[in-house]
Protein backbone atom coordinates (compact mmCIF):
# COMPACT_ATOMS: atom_id res chain seq x y z
CA UNK A 1 0.00 0.00 0.00
CA UNK A 2 1.39 3.35 -1.01
CA UNK A 3 1.98 5.95 1.64
CA UNK A 4 0.32 9.33 1.71
CA UNK A 5 2.56 12.40 1.53
CA UNK A 6 3.65 13.15 5.12
CA UNK A 7 6.39 15.68 5.16
CA UNK A 8 5.79 17.25 8.58
CA UNK A 9 3.52 20.15 9.39
CA UNK A 10 4.15 23.78 10.02
CA UNK A 11 3.63 24.91 13.57
CA UNK A 12 0.80 27.21 12.52
CA UNK A 13 -1.38 24.47 11.05
CA UNK A 14 -5.00 25.53 11.69
CA UNK A 15 -6.47 23.60 14.62
CA UNK A 16 -9.18 21.04 14.01
CA UNK A 17 -11.74 21.68 16.72
CA UNK A 18 -14.38 19.10 15.80
CA UNK A 19 -15.24 16.60 13.11
CA UNK A 20 -19.02 16.88 12.84
CA UNK A 21 -20.43 15.52 9.64
CA UNK A 22 -23.51 13.49 10.27
CA UNK A 23 -26.70 15.05 11.46
CA UNK A 24 -27.95 13.76 14.79
CA UNK A 25 -26.85 10.14 14.74
CA UNK A 26 -24.89 8.74 17.67
CA UNK A 27 -21.26 7.85 17.02
CA UNK A 28 -20.63 4.22 17.94
CA UNK A 29 -16.96 3.60 17.17
CA UNK A 30 -13.91 5.63 16.17
CA UNK A 31 -10.67 3.91 15.23
CA UNK A 32 -7.37 5.21 13.83
CA UNK A 33 -5.85 3.32 10.89
CA UNK A 34 -2.88 1.00 11.21
CA UNK A 35 -2.56 0.30 14.96
CA UNK A 36 0.90 -1.22 15.30
CA UNK A 37 2.74 -2.98 18.10
CA UNK A 38 3.59 -0.71 21.06
CA UNK A 39 7.12 0.40 21.84
CA UNK A 40 8.67 -2.29 24.10
CA UNK A 41 10.08 0.32 26.50
CA UNK A 42 7.70 1.21 29.31
CA UNK A 43 8.47 2.44 32.80
CA UNK A 44 5.21 1.28 34.27
CA UNK A 45 5.54 -2.22 32.85
CA UNK A 46 9.10 -2.49 34.13
CA UNK A 47 7.89 -1.76 37.64
CA UNK A 48 5.51 -4.69 37.55
CA UNK A 49 6.65 -8.06 38.81
CA UNK A 50 7.31 -10.73 36.23
CA UNK A 51 4.56 -13.27 35.95
CA UNK A 52 5.93 -16.73 35.23
CA UNK A 53 3.19 -19.13 34.30
CA UNK A 54 3.60 -22.61 32.91
CA UNK A 55 2.78 -23.22 29.30
CA UNK A 56 -0.82 -24.08 28.69
CA UNK A 57 -1.33 -27.82 28.95
CA UNK A 58 -2.78 -29.61 26.01
CA UNK A 59 -5.48 -31.50 27.83
CA UNK A 60 -8.13 -33.63 26.23
CA UNK A 61 -11.48 -32.13 27.10
CA UNK A 62 -14.78 -33.81 26.51
CA UNK A 63 -17.13 -32.21 24.02
CA UNK A 64 -19.57 -30.14 26.05
CA UNK A 65 -21.97 -30.08 23.09
CA UNK A 66 -21.64 -26.34 22.96
CA UNK A 67 -20.42 -26.12 19.37
CA UNK A 68 -21.45 -26.97 15.83
CA UNK A 69 -18.87 -27.54 13.12
CA UNK A 70 -21.23 -27.51 10.14
CA UNK A 71 -23.63 -24.71 9.28
CA UNK A 72 -27.14 -25.46 10.48
CA UNK A 73 -29.74 -25.55 7.75
CA UNK A 74 -33.43 -24.88 7.87
CA UNK A 75 -33.30 -22.26 10.61
CA UNK A 76 -36.40 -20.11 10.39
CA UNK A 77 -36.01 -16.57 11.71
CA UNK A 78 -36.23 -12.93 10.73
CA UNK A 79 -32.67 -13.19 9.37
CA UNK A 80 -32.96 -16.55 7.67
CA UNK A 81 -30.20 -17.15 5.16
CA UNK A 82 -26.84 -18.84 4.52
CA UNK A 83 -24.38 -19.57 7.32
CA UNK A 84 -20.84 -18.75 6.24
CA UNK A 85 -19.29 -19.60 9.63
CA UNK A 86 -16.82 -22.43 10.23
CA UNK A 87 -17.57 -22.94 13.95
CA UNK A 88 -20.56 -22.03 16.11
CA UNK A 89 -20.23 -21.86 19.90
CA UNK A 90 -23.67 -22.35 21.43
CA UNK A 91 -23.27 -22.79 25.18
CA UNK A 92 -24.71 -19.38 26.06
CA UNK A 93 -28.42 -19.33 26.84
CA UNK A 94 -28.97 -15.59 26.22
CA UNK A 95 -27.48 -12.73 24.21
CA UNK A 96 -23.68 -12.83 23.98
CA UNK A 97 -22.36 -9.34 24.67
CA UNK A 98 -18.57 -9.52 24.34
CA UNK A 99 -15.69 -11.48 22.84
CA UNK A 100 -11.90 -11.27 23.00
CA UNK A 101 -9.10 -13.38 21.53
CA UNK A 102 -5.91 -14.37 23.33
CA UNK A 103 -3.20 -12.06 21.92
CA UNK A 104 -0.30 -14.53 22.10
CA UNK A 105 -1.62 -17.36 19.92
CA UNK A 106 -5.04 -16.20 18.72
CA UNK A 107 -6.32 -19.74 19.30
CA UNK A 108 -8.64 -19.07 22.27
CA UNK A 109 -11.70 -16.90 22.74
CA UNK A 110 -13.52 -15.68 25.83
CA UNK A 111 -17.18 -14.70 25.55
CA UNK A 112 -19.58 -13.22 28.09
CA UNK A 113 -23.32 -12.79 28.01
CA UNK A 114 -26.69 -11.88 29.43
CA UNK A 115 -26.93 -15.35 31.01
CA UNK A 116 -24.39 -14.22 33.67
CA UNK A 117 -21.84 -16.61 32.20
CA UNK A 118 -18.43 -16.38 30.56
CA UNK A 119 -16.62 -19.18 28.74
CA UNK A 120 -13.09 -19.74 27.44
CA UNK A 121 -13.13 -21.90 24.33
CA UNK A 122 -11.00 -22.99 21.40
CA UNK A 123 -11.48 -21.32 18.02
CA UNK A 124 -10.49 -24.32 15.89
CA UNK A 125 -13.34 -26.57 17.00
CA UNK A 126 -15.40 -24.69 19.59
CA UNK A 127 -14.21 -26.92 22.44
CA UNK A 128 -14.98 -25.51 25.89
CA UNK A 129 -11.85 -25.14 28.04
CA UNK A 130 -13.52 -23.78 31.16
CA UNK A 131 -16.33 -21.61 32.48
CA UNK A 132 -15.50 -18.38 34.28
CA UNK A 133 -18.01 -19.10 37.01
CA UNK A 134 -19.43 -16.98 39.80
CA UNK A 135 -20.99 -13.98 38.08
CA UNK A 136 -24.45 -12.87 39.19
CA UNK A 137 -25.19 -10.30 36.50
CA UNK A 138 -24.70 -9.95 32.74
CA UNK A 139 -21.05 -10.35 31.74
CA UNK A 140 -20.33 -7.31 29.57
CA UNK A 141 -16.50 -7.25 29.56
CA UNK A 142 -13.97 -10.02 28.97
CA UNK A 143 -10.36 -10.13 27.82
CA UNK A 144 -6.97 -11.82 27.98
CA UNK A 145 -3.84 -10.27 29.45
CA UNK A 146 -1.03 -9.19 27.11
CA UNK A 147 0.74 -12.57 27.37
CA UNK A 148 -2.45 -14.69 27.31
CA UNK A 149 -1.73 -16.20 30.73
CA UNK A 150 -4.69 -14.52 32.44
CA UNK A 151 -8.29 -13.91 31.46
CA UNK A 152 -10.54 -11.32 33.11
CA UNK A 153 -14.32 -11.06 33.10
CA UNK A 154 -16.54 -8.31 34.47
CA UNK A 155 -20.29 -8.06 34.97
CA UNK A 156 -22.69 -5.12 35.15
CA UNK A 157 -22.79 -5.19 38.95
CA UNK A 158 -19.04 -4.46 39.07
CA UNK A 159 -17.77 -7.92 39.99
CA UNK A 160 -14.45 -8.59 38.25
CA UNK A 161 -12.75 -11.97 38.21
CA UNK A 162 -9.41 -13.17 36.84
CA UNK A 163 -8.43 -16.74 36.00
CA UNK A 164 -5.06 -18.30 35.22
CA UNK A 165 -5.58 -19.86 31.81
CA UNK A 166 -3.28 -22.90 32.12
CA UNK A 167 -4.62 -24.05 35.49
CA UNK A 168 -8.20 -22.79 34.90
CA UNK A 169 -8.23 -21.50 38.47
CA UNK A 170 -9.57 -18.18 39.72
CA UNK A 171 -6.65 -16.10 41.06
CA UNK A 172 -8.25 -12.72 41.84
CA UNK A 173 -11.60 -10.96 42.22
CA UNK A 174 -12.84 -7.53 43.19
CA UNK A 175 -16.21 -5.78 43.53
CA UNK A 176 -16.15 -2.25 42.15
CA UNK A 177 -19.09 -0.01 41.27
CA UNK A 178 -21.36 -0.70 38.29
CA UNK A 179 -18.96 -1.57 35.47
CA UNK A 180 -18.75 0.54 32.30
CA UNK A 181 -15.57 -0.81 30.64
CA UNK A 182 -12.48 -2.94 31.34
CA UNK A 183 -9.07 -3.25 29.64
CA UNK A 184 -5.72 -4.92 30.25
CA UNK A 185 -2.46 -2.98 30.15
CA UNK A 186 -0.60 -3.74 26.87
CA UNK A 187 2.58 -5.07 28.52
CA UNK A 188 1.97 -5.83 32.20
CA UNK A 189 -0.44 -7.87 34.37
CA UNK A 190 -2.37 -4.70 35.16
CA UNK A 191 -6.14 -4.38 34.76
CA UNK A 192 -8.06 -1.10 34.35
CA UNK A 193 -11.80 -0.54 34.65
CA UNK A 194 -14.20 2.39 34.60
CA UNK A 195 -17.31 2.50 36.78
CA UNK A 196 -20.59 4.37 37.03
CA UNK A 197 -19.40 6.45 40.00
CA UNK A 198 -16.81 8.14 37.77
CA UNK A 199 -13.78 6.27 39.06
CA UNK A 200 -11.18 4.49 36.97
CA UNK A 201 -9.52 1.63 38.83
CA UNK A 202 -6.11 0.08 38.16
CA UNK A 203 -5.01 -3.19 39.79
CA UNK A 204 -1.85 -5.25 39.62
CA UNK A 205 -3.00 -8.86 39.26
CA UNK A 206 -3.01 -11.12 41.14
CA UNK A 207 -1.63 -9.33 44.22
CA UNK A 208 -4.35 -6.68 44.04
CA UNK A 209 -2.25 -3.50 44.44
CA UNK A 210 -4.66 -0.72 43.47
CA UNK A 211 -4.81 2.89 42.29
CA UNK A 212 -7.97 4.92 41.80
CA UNK A 213 -8.32 7.81 39.35
CA UNK A 214 -11.25 9.94 40.46
CA UNK A 215 -13.23 11.57 37.69
CA UNK A 216 -16.30 13.81 37.79
CA UNK A 217 -19.42 12.67 39.61
CA UNK A 218 -20.76 10.76 36.61
CA UNK A 219 -20.00 7.45 34.85
CA UNK A 220 -16.61 6.84 33.21
CA UNK A 221 -18.24 5.59 30.01
CA UNK A 222 -15.19 4.52 27.98
CA UNK A 223 -11.42 4.26 28.28
CA UNK A 224 -8.25 3.15 26.56
CA UNK A 225 -4.65 2.65 27.65
CA UNK A 226 -2.43 4.55 25.24
CA UNK A 227 0.28 2.64 23.32
CA UNK A 228 3.13 3.90 25.52
CA UNK A 229 1.54 2.11 28.50
CA UNK A 230 2.11 5.17 30.68
CA UNK A 231 -1.13 7.03 30.03
CA UNK A 232 -4.82 6.29 29.65
CA UNK A 233 -7.61 8.36 28.12
CA UNK A 234 -11.02 8.18 29.77
CA UNK A 235 -14.31 9.66 28.55
CA UNK A 236 -17.19 10.54 30.84
CA UNK A 237 -20.95 10.91 30.70
CA UNK A 238 -20.75 14.69 31.14
CA UNK A 239 -18.68 14.99 27.95
CA UNK A 240 -15.30 15.55 29.59
CA UNK A 241 -12.12 13.81 28.46
CA UNK A 242 -9.24 13.13 30.82
CA UNK A 243 -5.73 11.89 29.96
CA UNK A 244 -4.28 10.21 33.06
CA UNK A 245 -0.68 9.57 34.11
CA UNK A 246 -0.91 5.95 35.27
CA UNK A 247 2.26 6.08 37.36
CA UNK A 248 1.61 9.37 39.16
CA UNK A 249 -2.17 8.94 39.33
CA UNK A 250 -3.00 12.48 38.24
CA UNK A 251 -4.75 13.89 35.14
CA UNK A 252 -2.30 15.31 32.61
CA UNK A 253 -5.03 17.02 30.60
CA UNK A 254 -8.73 17.67 31.11
CA UNK A 255 -10.93 18.68 28.18
CA UNK A 256 -14.36 20.01 29.11
CA UNK A 257 -16.89 22.56 27.98
CA UNK A 258 -16.30 23.49 24.35
CA UNK A 259 -13.03 21.52 24.35
CA UNK A 260 -14.86 18.35 25.38
CA UNK A 261 -18.13 16.88 24.17
CA UNK A 262 -21.67 18.07 24.80
CA UNK A 263 -22.93 14.56 25.55
CA UNK A 264 -21.70 11.24 26.96
CA UNK A 265 -18.67 9.73 25.24
CA UNK A 266 -19.19 6.35 23.60
CA UNK A 267 -15.71 5.49 22.31
CA UNK A 268 -12.05 6.51 22.33
CA UNK A 269 -9.17 5.40 20.11
CA UNK A 270 -5.53 6.28 19.50
CA UNK A 271 -3.14 6.16 16.56
CA UNK A 272 -0.10 3.90 16.43
CA UNK A 273 2.26 6.00 18.55
CA UNK A 274 -0.38 7.44 20.87
CA UNK A 275 0.21 11.02 19.74
CA UNK A 276 -3.39 11.45 18.58
CA UNK A 277 -6.65 10.52 20.27
CA UNK A 278 -10.00 10.31 18.49
CA UNK A 279 -13.23 10.40 20.51
CA UNK A 280 -16.89 9.87 19.68
CA UNK A 281 -20.03 10.90 21.53
CA UNK A 282 -23.81 10.94 21.46
CA UNK A 283 -23.46 14.64 20.58
CA UNK A 284 -22.79 13.44 16.99
CA UNK A 285 -19.23 14.77 16.97
CA UNK A 286 -15.77 13.22 16.70
CA UNK A 287 -12.87 15.12 18.22
CA UNK A 288 -9.20 14.78 17.33
CA UNK A 289 -6.93 15.54 20.29
CA UNK A 290 -3.17 16.03 20.55
CA UNK A 291 -2.31 13.65 23.41
CA UNK A 292 0.82 15.64 24.32
CA UNK A 293 -0.73 19.11 24.57
CA UNK A 294 -4.30 18.11 25.31
CA UNK A 295 -5.58 20.41 22.57
CA UNK A 296 -7.79 19.74 19.58
CA UNK A 297 -5.42 19.79 16.64
CA UNK A 298 -4.63 18.88 13.06
CA UNK A 299 -3.17 15.42 12.57
CA UNK A 300 0.16 16.83 11.27
CA UNK A 301 2.30 17.19 14.37
CA UNK A 302 5.88 18.47 13.88
CA UNK A 303 8.30 15.58 14.21
CA UNK A 304 5.64 13.01 15.05
CA UNK A 305 5.55 9.69 13.15
CA UNK A 306 2.26 9.26 11.32
CA UNK A 307 0.25 6.28 10.12
CA UNK A 308 1.10 5.30 6.58
CA UNK A 309 -2.39 6.41 5.56
CA UNK A 310 -3.90 9.13 7.77
CA UNK A 311 -7.48 7.86 7.75
CA UNK A 312 -10.10 7.61 10.46
CA UNK A 313 -13.39 5.70 10.47
CA UNK A 314 -16.61 6.50 12.31
CA UNK A 315 -19.69 4.30 12.55
CA UNK A 316 -23.22 5.64 13.06
CA UNK A 317 -26.50 4.18 14.26
CA UNK A 318 -28.17 4.95 10.93
CA UNK A 319 -25.79 2.48 9.24
CA UNK A 320 -23.31 4.95 7.75
CA UNK A 321 -19.59 4.17 7.82
CA UNK A 322 -17.74 7.47 7.27
CA UNK A 323 -14.08 7.46 6.19
CA UNK A 324 -12.24 10.72 6.88
CA UNK A 325 -8.95 11.89 5.39
CA UNK A 326 -7.17 13.55 8.30
CA UNK A 327 -4.58 15.25 6.08
CA UNK A 328 -7.28 17.37 4.45
CA UNK A 329 -9.84 17.09 7.27
CA UNK A 330 -12.48 16.02 4.76
CA UNK A 331 -14.99 13.23 4.35
CA UNK A 332 -13.55 10.72 1.90
CA UNK A 333 -16.27 8.04 1.63
CA UNK A 334 -19.66 7.13 3.02
CA UNK A 335 -20.41 3.40 3.06
CA UNK A 336 -24.02 2.56 3.77
CA UNK A 337 -25.29 -0.42 5.79
CA UNK A 338 -28.84 -1.72 5.98
CA UNK A 339 -28.94 -1.09 9.75
CA UNK A 340 -26.95 0.47 12.58
CA UNK A 341 -23.23 -0.18 12.99
CA UNK A 342 -22.31 -1.74 16.33
CA UNK A 343 -18.53 -1.84 16.04
CA UNK A 344 -15.70 -1.43 13.54
CA UNK A 345 -12.07 -2.54 13.38
CA UNK A 346 -9.16 -1.81 11.05
CA UNK A 347 -7.06 -4.65 9.68
CA UNK A 348 -3.56 -3.71 10.86
CA UNK A 349 -1.30 -2.26 8.16
CA UNK A 350 -4.01 -2.14 5.49
CA UNK A 351 -6.86 0.07 4.39
CA UNK A 352 -9.49 -2.59 5.11
CA UNK A 353 -12.24 -1.77 7.62
CA UNK A 354 -14.39 -4.49 9.21
CA UNK A 355 -17.86 -3.61 10.45
CA UNK A 356 -20.59 -5.51 12.26
CA UNK A 357 -24.16 -4.30 12.43
CA UNK A 358 -27.65 -4.87 13.75
CA UNK A 359 -28.61 -6.87 10.65
CA UNK A 360 -26.29 -9.68 11.78
CA UNK A 361 -23.72 -9.26 8.99
CA UNK A 362 -19.94 -8.70 9.05
CA UNK A 363 -18.70 -6.56 6.16
CA UNK A 364 -15.23 -5.75 4.80
CA UNK A 365 -14.68 -2.36 3.15
CA UNK A 366 -11.79 -0.87 1.18
CA UNK A 367 -11.30 2.53 2.83
CA UNK A 368 -9.38 3.85 -0.18
CA UNK A 369 -12.28 3.36 -2.58
CA UNK A 370 -15.30 2.94 -0.31
CA UNK A 371 -16.01 -0.38 -2.01
CA UNK A 372 -17.58 -3.35 -0.23
CA UNK A 373 -15.12 -6.24 -0.52
CA UNK A 374 -17.22 -9.05 0.93
CA UNK A 375 -19.65 -9.92 3.70
CA UNK A 376 -20.22 -12.83 6.06
CA UNK A 377 -23.59 -14.06 7.27
CA UNK A 378 -24.87 -16.67 9.68
CA UNK A 379 -26.37 -14.97 12.72
CA UNK A 380 -30.15 -14.84 13.14
CA UNK A 381 -30.06 -11.69 15.30
CA UNK A 382 -27.96 -8.55 15.68
CA UNK A 383 -24.18 -8.81 16.13
CA UNK A 384 -23.19 -7.25 19.46
CA UNK A 385 -19.38 -7.57 19.37
CA UNK A 386 -16.62 -9.02 17.22
CA UNK A 387 -12.87 -9.60 17.20
CA UNK A 388 -10.29 -10.03 14.45
CA UNK A 389 -7.29 -12.35 14.64
CA UNK A 390 -3.81 -10.82 14.30
CA UNK A 391 -3.27 -12.28 10.84
CA UNK A 392 -6.80 -11.25 9.81
CA UNK A 393 -7.66 -14.83 8.92
CA UNK A 394 -10.53 -15.18 11.41
CA UNK A 395 -13.41 -13.02 12.57
CA UNK A 396 -15.21 -14.05 15.77
CA UNK A 397 -18.66 -12.60 16.40
CA UNK A 398 -21.22 -12.62 19.22
CA UNK A 399 -24.92 -12.06 18.82
CA UNK A 400 -28.35 -11.67 20.30
CA UNK A 401 -29.11 -15.13 18.91
CA UNK A 402 -27.19 -16.61 21.91
CA UNK A 403 -24.29 -17.75 19.73
CA UNK A 404 -20.70 -16.92 18.92
CA UNK A 405 -19.39 -17.72 15.46
CA UNK A 406 -15.99 -18.08 13.81
CA UNK A 407 -15.67 -16.96 10.18
CA UNK A 408 -12.68 -17.73 7.98
CA UNK A 409 -11.85 -14.51 6.13
CA UNK A 410 -10.92 -14.90 2.49
CA UNK A 411 -9.97 -11.99 0.26
CA UNK A 412 -8.89 -12.05 -3.39
CA UNK A 413 -5.74 -10.00 -2.65
CA UNK A 414 -4.40 -12.50 -0.09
Amino acid sequence: MESESESGAAADTPPLETLSFHGDEEIIEVVELDPGPPDPADDLAQEMEDVDFEEEEEEEEGNEEGWVLEPQEGVVSSMEGPDDSEVTFALHSASVFCVSLDPKTNTLAVTGGEDDKAFVWRLSDGELLFECAGHKDSVTCAGFSHDSTLVATGDMSGLLKVWQVDTKEEVWSFEAGDLEWMEWHPRAPVLLAGTADGNTWMWKVPNGDCKTFQGPNCPATCGRVLPDGKRAVVGYEDGTIRIWDLKQGNPIHVLKGTEGHQGPLTCVAANQDGSLILTGSVDCQAKLVNATTGKATSHKLPGAPLPRMPLAAVGYLDGTLAIYDLSTQTLRHQCQHQSGIVQLLWEAGTAVVYTCSLDGVVRLWDARTGRLLTDYRGHTAEILDFALSKDASLVVTTSGDHKAKVFCVQRPDR
